[in-house]
């Protein structure tokens, strides 16, 4: 969790909540004139260089040059977060975008997945992120046996997640399409049901080793790997300064065992933004992220999120991530 502060007064929140939306629109510092003009308070700009100065002392702004104006520290960005930050719906223009898209999308889960995160980058012009479901994280929906060839055979699984799982079984022996669709009835109805094969079903052998090896396949699949779809790498080069920083987070989105883990840790400490240095990832301490769970037949089995500047539009990247995990995890909850 994130440390309280002490609540400023009206006028100090006022002025705070000037410079941060200031900022966040020209990405400029923010002098006192745009302050008086902006802010809703009816005080001279004598007063608001007064208050900007305290707000500096006090670690929420910071001042880049001796006659510059004043530009939000992390402290700054997180009190406007917590306490200023208006919490208003996606606009209807977004809205429907987002909503038309889920209405059109169909396929397997990665590729739903992939265009989701496309999506939330062109929705936010940010880069985003959708972490998919774990593997345990669903039930079987459906299971189809395809006879490739007559000693192979591909277990086809329909996941309720969406997921779609293939597994190839080749034996030493060829099998009749008589024997493939016994063993089909009885692998579906333990993966379905989750029930353990019986030891001795009465089946010949061919159906029984078809049958042992599908379910075995299906057991030892990775629960632990997470894939991550990333969409607006290209949105990285235009809101970053520092080339630097912009090749950090692009080998971030690489190691996709990093975005796992980061987003995870996230979420576990209740943050829903991380401001700059709060990601505990050095190389981000330029950046904020925006991040949401999104669940399945009300369970939680992935996450998505959004990774800017620490000047990014708040209340649109949140309004934004929390649409797109809430029609994310009905479509996929409908199947």
């Amino acid at each position: 969790m994130v440390a309280e502060v002490d609540r400023l007064t009206d006028r100090k929140e006022a002025i705070l909540q000037a410079v941060v939306e200031g900022y966040m629109a020209t990405a400029r510092p923010v002098g006192s004139g745009l302050v008086a003009d902006q802010s809703s308070l009816n005080v001279s700009s004598a007063t608001v260089r007064k208050e900007l100065s305290a707000l500096e002392e006090d670690g929420f702004l910071h001042q880049p040059h001796t006659s510059a104006g004043r530009v939000p520290t992390d402290k700054g960005y997180r009190y406007f977060v917590d306490s200023l930050m208006e919490q208003r719906p996606l606009d209807a223009v977004n809205d429907e975008r987002i909503a038309d898209f889920f209405a059109r999308t169909h396929g397997e889960l990665e590729r739903i997945l992939t265009d989701t995160s496309r999506l939330l980058a062109g929705v936010t012009d940010y880069a985003a992120v959708v972490v998919a479901p774990r593997n345990d994280a669903s039930t079987v929906r459906s299971v189809q046996l395809v006879d490739l060839a007559p000693d192979v055979v591909l277990l086809v699984a329909v996941m309720s997640n969406g997921a779609i799982e293939r597994r190839t079984l080749e034996f030493a022996e060829a099998l009749t399409p008589a024997q493939i669709s016994m063993a089909q009835s009885v692998v579906a109805g333990c993966l379905i049901d989750n029930d353990k094969y019986p030891d001795d079903p009465g089946f010949d052998k061919a159906v029984s080793a078809l049958v042992k090896t599908a379910l075995s396949s299906f057991a030892d699949r990775n629960t632990e790997e997470r894939r991550v779809h990333v969409g607006g790498q290209s949105a990285v080069a235009g809101v970053f300064d520092e080339t630097e920083t912009v090749a950090q987070v692009l080998e971030l989105f690489e190691r996709q065992f990093v975005v796992v883990t980061l987003l995870r840790d996230l979420l576990d400490r209740g943050l829903r933004v991380a401001i700059g240095a709060e990601s505990g990832v050095q190389y981000l301490n330029e950046c904020s992220l925006v991040v949401a769970p999104y669940e399945v037949e009300g369970h939680q089995v992935g996450t998505i999120g959004v990774l800017g500047p620490t000047h990014m539009n708040y209340p649109q990247a949140l309004a934004a991530v929390a649409a797109v995990s809430n029609r994310l995890g009905d479509h996929l909850t409908r199947g």
